[in-house]
């Protein structure tokens, strides 16, 4: 057996024991904890946990809520791999370290008059785990983040190193990989010019949404909306594209709206609801009535994203998007006989198709359906009764969410499957980056 060797700065015993994800759901106690800051020390690492027989998986931000970063082996932390390397302003594209969040990426290419054509509701998420499980935004004619990768290095399974451009056939597989391909140090992004967008939130009932949901997906650049179980009215948001000035919502509105309203005013809710139940109903009201409608012209990652410091679990799938208002229809009818009730809204939104082999949106455009539950709450008769739902629709769960799906299921609705396992094969043969989540999601490495 090879002899061990390491730097301070590429592994280190875990200083609790005990890793846990953003929502607490899930941990593991690693035997290592690492902390490259280069490619090399990726390689490096990788290499000696294959020699040792150990396995290896990636945890950016921790804001997946399933299993598939958690490990009994070597586990990897990429804080120390989050700076740009590469701006390039002719073609607009931007190579970057893999760990870097969303957040801080947004903020310093738009210091260069760059952005990322969309972004979820959250951006707290690494580059690398963002894009391995195809999180994505809302708009009808636009793909989830990995659609933007034109380039990236990968370590594979046995401490080598992979460049894959564009002109790979690879790279359409390797974009979602769920961390069982690789290690992902670097990704090249293909950006976009800075952009602002127009921001126009109301208060709509949800019959008229689901009436017309085709009306509804095509009304904007971005469409979104929230609903309140129990309640009659959503919160809609549409965003457009916009050349207006800059017009801001004031520091003590964003304060208001987003910091008191909806985190430690709805977390007092939710708290309030979990002990009792009863007065979910309540809730609701409370929640339709409190919002209101406004408008704002900002940058477009300043208004795609929003703090959320209340803390959940959650399940999105994403279904055809002509079955989506009957889907969201079904899903109400659930909310209205639960045990105990969701204290979370429900949010819908829409997504273009694309050709990546384990994109969620490959070769279907999508409506999505996303339900949560606060932290602590009763979710499982919940969450099974939505996915049963989703599940009549082909559904395909987003691979950072709650899911009760395995291989069997999943290989059927993914046209490219067959492809994705054997780049896995290739380039993890001796299974370093499984673990329990993804023996049960893509099976066994043949």
């Amino acid at each position: 057996m090879p002899r061990r060797c390491c730097t301070v700065n590429e592994v280190q015993r875990p200083r609790t024991g005990v890793v846990r994800n953003w929502a607490g759901n899930q941990a593991c106690v690693p035997v290592e904890v690492a902390r490259p800051t280069s490619t090399e020390e990726v390689a490096a690492i990788v290499r000696r946990a294959h020699d040792d027989g150990r396995r290896v998986k990636v945890i950016g931000a921790g804001h997946s809520f399933t299993a598939t970063a958690m490990t009994d082996g070597v586990l990897v932390r990429l804080d120390g791999l989050s700076r740009i390397l590469d701006v390039d302003i002719q073609t607009q594209r931007v190579r970057v370290e893999a760990g870097m969040t969303l957040h801080e990426f947004s903020r310093q290419i738009h210091e260069k008059g760059l952005a990322l054509p969309n972004l979820g509701d959250i951006d707290v998420q690494s580059i690398a785990g963002a894009t391995s499980t195809a999180t994505h935004g809302t708009g009808r004619t636009l793909g989830n983040i990995a659609t933007n990768i034109v380039g990236m290095t990968i370590v594979d399974g046995t401490g080598r190193i992979h460049v894959i451009d564009e002109h790979d056939d690879r790279l359409n597989i390797a974009a979602v990989g769920l961390g069982a391909l690789g290690v992902i140090c670097e990704v090249t992004l293909q950006c976009v010019s800075s952009f602002r967008v127009h921001a126009h939130e109301t208060v709509e009932y949800l019959d008229d949404l689901l009436a017309d949901i085709d009306g509804f997906a095509s009304s904007a650049d971005h469409a979104e909306f929230f609903w309140m179980p129990g309640a009659r009215r959503c919160q809609v948001k549409r965003n457009n594209r916009t050349e207006q000035p800059l017009d801001r919502p004031n520091t003590f509105e964003v304060v208001r709206d987003k910091y008191v309203g909806e985190n430690l005013a709805f977390g007092a809710v939710c708290r309030v609801g979990r002990r009792w139940p009863a007065l979910a109903p309540r809730i609701a009201k409370l929640v339709s009535s409190s919002v209101s409608e406004r408008e704002f012209v900002d940058d477009s990652f300043r208004v795609f994203a929003s703090p959320r410091h209340v803390r959940f679990v959650e399940m999105e799938y994403g279904i055809p998007l002509e079955c989506l208002g009957e889907a969201v229809q079904r899903v109400r009818e659930v909310t209205g006989r639960l045990s105990f009730p969701s204290l979370f809204p429900i949010e819908v939104r829409v997504s273009a198709a694309d050709d990546i082999a384990l994109s969620t949106g490959t070769a279907r455009e999508n409506g999505w359906i996303a339900v949560h539950q606060y932290q602590g709450a009763p979710y499982e008769s919940y969450f099974q009764q939505v996915a049963a739902i989703m599940d009549s629709y082909g559904g395909r769960p987003h691979w950072g969410k709650m899911h009760y799906l395995d291989a069997h299921d999943l290989a059927s609705r993914y046209p490219r499957w067959n492809e994705f396992q054997q780049l896995r094969r290739a380039l993890d043969p001796d299974g370093t980056f499984r673990n329990e989540y993804l023996d049960r999601v893509l099976g066994p490495i043949d």
